[in-house]
């Protein structure tokens, strides 16, 4: 059965690895340098990076973002669905396989394959981005490079990316399943991962670990801040180097929450064009003197993996209970 499994799997399979292996050549051979300038630029290394080397962070962040829902798209979905669609199962349960063997078998040597490629793809783009994730946890600017706790990058690093890829695979094989046409599966799992890769970053990542708080002073000569929303709202920038920044809170000179008074875009009104920085500055300063402060809720760097944890043990745990569903749903619907 295992070897069945792997002739009808392994030209997927190969091509993904192929890829795999010819993109960590090229991280391979570009990686010592940018090693060696960290070294001699430490957190200025941002600003002495080739456009060559931004070109390969970027692809990647790309690649490593997209290989699971490659995996679930194309290696899970399919798997059972064209067998139920072509009705090649019959003749596996036919031989004395049992359809929950049948169904361990595929899922066993899908999901250690998945986890494996994305393994090794988020391994190679860990080692090349280590001395640009450094450079930005010590300060260096992020204009153009992530942090590794953004929520882009962060799923490109570490061992999160290997969830991500069960967590996919195991989706589509559940959907091709229920569904038992494979390409309607293969465009309802995109869709549903693509749905969970927004749902966890937006509202569940950042309970994962404990933050930290910190309040800023609203003032010209304080923390840079944005003012956004017609000036009905401020956005503070504390001094927290590779931080993620997960909610701010206008504060008054109680310490309770508030809004920024209506006062605040009256003061910013000019005639034609936007006000000047020395009105600006005044503005602010009105602010302070009222007592306003911005509370910044914020993971901090060292969070980074706690946060990798506790997320890879969330997609893992959904990947066991879609798993268990793929179980009984074979046993008790399948015919």
């Amino acid at each position: 059965m295992i070897w069945l499994t792997w002739r009808q799997f392994r030209t997927q399979a190969g091509v993904m690895f192929a890829a795999m292996a010819v993109f960590a050549a090229a991280l391979a051979v570009t990686g010592p340098q940018l090693a060696d300038l960290y070294k001699a630029a430490g957190s200025s290394l941002v600003d002495r990076l080739s456009s060559s080397d931004q070109g390969l962070y970027y692809a990647g962040l790309l690649i490593v973002l997209a290989v699971p829902a490659v995996i679930g798209m194309f290696w899970g979905a399919p798997l059972i669905a064209r067998e139920l669609e072509t009705g090649t199962h019959h003749l596996a349960w036919s031989q004395g396989v049992t359809r929950t063997r049948w169904l361990a078998t595929k899922l066993g040597l899908g999901a250690v394959a998945a986890m494996t490629v994305a393994g090794l793809a988020a391994l190679a783009v860990s080692w090349w981005s280590s001395p640009i994730d450094r450079s930005i946890d010590n300060g260096g600017a992020t204009d153009t490079y992530f942090a590794r706790l953004d929520p882009v990058a962060f799923a490109a690093r570490g061992v999160v990316p290997v969830a991500h890829a069960a967590f996919a695979f195991v989706l589509g094989v559940a959907l091709g399943l229920v569904i038992r046409r494979t390409v309607p599966a293969m465009a309802t799992t995109f869709v549903a991962y693509i749905a969970v890769q927004f749902t966890v970053p937006m509202w569940i990542r950042s309970h994962l670990a404990a933050a930290d708080r910190t309040i800023v002073p609203i003032a010209p000569d304080g923390a840079p801040i944005s003012i956004q929303d017609g000036a009905k709202q401020i956005v503070a920038h504390p001094d927290v180097p590779g931080s993620w920044v997960t909610s701010q809170q206008t504060l008054d000179a109680a310490g309770e929450p508030t809004s920024v008074p209506s006062s605040f875009a009256e003061c910013l009104h000019t005639a034609s064009g936007p006000p000047t920085l020395p009105q600006v500055d005044g503005c602010i300063a009105d602010l302070q003197a009222l007592g306003y402060q911005q509370q910044v809720t914020y993971q901090p760097a060292g969070n980074f993996w706690a946060l990798q944890w506790a997320e890879t043990g969330l997609y893992l745990g959904l990947a066991l209970a879609l798993a268990g569903g793929c179980v009984w749903w074979i046993r008790r619907r399948l015919t």
